[in-house]
């Protein structure tokens, strides 16, 4: 049994890619293309027209278990930062924090950082998943958006 009391909560996953930050943050900030990326092998699918402006926006996505959830914006700078919150169809968000971080560099390469922060997750049945989400996973994401945008 992990001790919740001294376990990190917050998992990152950083490294550079070879395209603009703007080319990189239409894939992230786009919740339909989100499926083709993500490492953590937990997203169906969500319907197109829900591209993230702003904070305070809420776009929808299914999970490959059939689960729906709402993510809401929480943090917002365009080609720079995003992050979401996901929450239950029509309840408050569950304590989770999605995050994105985009660094130019100004040379066509971008630092991407990507972060899980549990911090606030209280429900015991999401404790699990939760933990078995590791900086492999979140890499994981980030090499396949390197793919994408670096045409591999």
């Amino acid at each position: 049994m992990t001790d919740s009391a001294h376990e990190n909560r917050l998992v990152t996953a950083s490294r550079e890619i070879a395209a603009p930050s703007s080319v990189i943050f239409e894939l992230i900030a786009d919740p339909s293309e989100q499926p083709r990326w993500d490492g953590n092998e937990n997203l169906g699918h969500a319907a197109t027209g829900q591209r993230v402006r702003s904070v305070g926006d809420v776009f929808v996505m299914t999970n490959r278990g059939g689960s729906v959830r709402e993510n809401h914006v929480v943090e917002f700078e365009e080609g720079r930062c995003i992050g979401w919150m996901p929450a239950e169809a029509g309840k408050p968000p569950i304590g989770q924090l999605w995050r994105w971080e985009l660094e130019d560099d100004g040379d066509g390469v971008t630092r991407v950082t990507h972060s899980y922060d549990w911090t606030a997750l209280t429900d015991e049945g999401r404790l699990e998943r939760a933990r078995a989400t590791t900086p492999e996973r979140l890499m994981a994401s980030v090499d396949r958006l390197a793919a994408l945008v670096e045409g591999r």
